[in-house]
């Protein structure tokens, strides 16, 4: 139907013939000629319409935006007055010759141009509409880029694409699963993959040693802008090599990545342990873009009788720490007060600072609330460890380390942003040393990653000291987001029974989820390790986004719903009754309440 995409042509076009599809963007009549701007995804164009062609012209007239047209006609330079430079199309335009409307459109619901504003809520119940922007073809095409140069790079290093089930069973990945009931098997559910994890794991005992999928996963829990209950990962799995070598080459993958789609050369990836990660930027994803670190200053408020700092920093549990930020005196009170809310999210009761008006004056040169709780000495010592100059703010947290860590991590981002200190460009790193479990607030354990992460000690070591233990986990971080994580996996059946044991997965438990992994570990299973990338995460951060909802064709919104189709939605009786399903409270007697 057609022979070029509008957006394709160029002054090499000039005098062919050529025929178009696409949409009118915009409608202009000047002087009894008619410009129409033609759009399709690859951009637009300028159509002329004159008088000569009198059925034609007519019908041009007729047209409105979002019109749908085919126009055949002869590609012409521009005279130099009416060149677009803003238009990659602006040197030409089409001298239209034929036009068939193919369908015509009703008024837009919202203007689809990049001055227009509009919410969130219109562009996703008109999401159809929302994605003909110029802004969201290009995310989208840039998406289709970015896993065609993954696809191309893994086919190159060996990898094979190989298709796990959707349909599965529950299994603990540390979010809430989507269940499926079964209606051939009454009363039994399978669950959405929240990851192909042991599915990928039973393909290396299988004997396929490097595996990748672009996989659908799903998880059922609550939303932010980088969360959604359906999501794509880019998951891979390799047998025979340690962790060193699978992060050599998914870093490598990632540096061609932005190579060949951004042009980007990605500066080196360092390695950073989480224990230094969480020591210095209270977060085991710092963006390193930002120069603000955390100081530990727990033996110093050791000496003082302020019990706000005495007690945490007494406490093996917790911490105290100081933000420094340059220049921060113009931080005015207000915003303090902003920022003491702000960190009460975390868990904090508040957050002390000191104003450093003038070094060189000591104590007097600052200003505290707080300073009259500490001696001179203490504060001077603490200026020096900070590095304290003329016109910096010293905020400070006290509390349980993770409270400590949580509310100076996000404080450290949100004072560098508002203070336009965050510095351009990419900031790759990988987080390594993870602890293998975490505390779960019960006295017992819960695994950091997944219970599949291979500890980096034996079983015997592990058992006995599980708080300790170290994990061979991996995460790649870049401008504090966490691209991807990963990890060494169990491929012993001793070892996996130990980590269960500590979970409190006692053996008839273990059995039954997971029985069908036990045998496969008994049979010749390989070392083996992989990683998986959130692909829509990667791509949020490649097109500049805020949101992966902006960079998925068909999102869902903060409430997991989707308002075009208006999902989740009712399922009728005789339904239900085939699912052996009986509801026990409707929608209308849970929204009366």
């Amino acid at each position: 139907m057609r022979s070029h995409y509008c957006g394709a042509l160029s002054t090499a076009s000039i005098d062919e013939t050529v025929t178009l599809c696409g949409w009118v963007d915009r409608r202009r009549d000047h002087g009894g000629v008619i410009f129409l701007d033609l759009r399709d995804r690859e951009g637009i164009v300028q159509v002329v319409f004159d008088p000569d062609t009198e059925e034609y012209f007519k019908r041009a007239d007729s047209v409105r935006s979002e019109f749908v047209l085919k126009v055949t006609g002869r590609v012409r330079a521009r005279s130099d007055a009416t060149v677009n430079a803003a238009m990659a199309t602006g040197e030409i335009e089409v001298l239209g010759k034929e036009l068939d409307i193919l369908n015509a459109a009703a008024t837009p619901p919202f203007q689809l141009d990049e001055y227009t504003h509009v919410g969130e809520d219109v562009r996703l119940q008109y999401r159809y509409m929302d994605l003909r922007r110029r802004e969201m073809q290009d995310r989208l095409m840039l998406r289709s880029k970015i896993t065609s140069a993954v696809r191309n790079f893994l086919d190159a290093e060996g990898f094979l694409d190989i298709e796990t089930p959707i349909l599965t069973r529950a299994t603990p990945e540390g979010a809430r699963d989507y269940l499926v009931p079964s209606r051939t098997h009454p009363g039994q559910f399978f669950a959405l993959p929240q990851s192909p994890q042991l599915f990928k794991q039973l393909l290396m005992v299988s004997g396929f040693d490097r595996y990748y999928q672009i996989a659908k996963c799903f998880r059922d829990e609550d939303l932010r802008a980088d969360r959604q209950p359906e999501f794509t990962q880019i998951d891979i799995e390799t047998a025979f090599l340690d962790e060193r070598e699978i992060m050599s080459i998914t870093e490598r993958m990632i540096c061609e990545l932005f190579k060949t789609v951004l042009d980007v050369e990605l500066p080196a990836f360092p390695h950073m342990t989480y224990a230094e990660a969480m020591e210095r930027f209270g977060s085991d994803k710092p963006d390193l873009r930002i120069p603000l670190e955390l100081v530990s200053i727990d033996d110093l408020m050791q000496q003082v009788d302020f019990k706000v700092f005495r007690g945490p920093a007494d406490d093996p549990a917790g911490r105290v720490a100081a933000l420094k930020v340059t220049g921060g005196t113009s931080i005015s009170r207000k915003e303090i007060d902003d920022y003491t809310r702000y960190v009460s999210i975390f868990g904090a009761r508040g957050l002390a600072w000191i104003k450093v008006n003038d070094i060189a004056a000591g104590v007097e040169g600052l200003q505290s609330p707080i300073l009259k709780f500490m001696p001179d000495e203490i504060i001077a010592q603490m200026m020096a460890r900070l590095g304290a100059a003329d016109g910096d703010i010293i905020f400070f947290g006290a509390d349980r380390a993770q409270v400590v860590n949580e509310a100076l991590g996000a404080l450290r981002i949100k004072v560098a942003e508002d203070q336009g200190l965050v510095a351009d460009g990419w900031a790759p790193l990988w987080v390594v040393d993870f602890p293998m479990f975490e505390e779960d607030g019960r006295g017992g354990w819960t695994p950091l990653h997944h219970p599949f992460t291979a500890p980096a000690c034996d079983a015997a070591q592990l058992v006995a000291s599980p708080g300790v233990a170290l994990s061979r986990a991996y995460d790649m971080v870049l401008n504090g987001t966490e691209l991807g994580g990963g990890s060494i996996r169990i491929h012993r059946r001793d070892m996996q029974e130990a980590v269960f044991g500590i979970l409190n997965i006692d053996a008839a438990e273990a059995k039954e989820k997971f029985g069908f992994l036990l045998n496969a570990l008994q049979y010749g299973a390989p070392p083996h390790g992989g990683l998986a990338f959130g692909l829509d995460r990667l791509v949020m951060l490649m097109t500049g986004s805020s949101s992966i909802r902006d960079v998925i064709a068909f999102p869902k919104t903060q409430s997991a719903a989707c308002v075009m189709t208006n999902a989740p939605g009712d399922v009728g009786a005789e339904q239900l009754r085939e699912l052996n399903i009986r509801l026990r409270q409707t929608r209308e007697a849970a929204s009366e309440e």
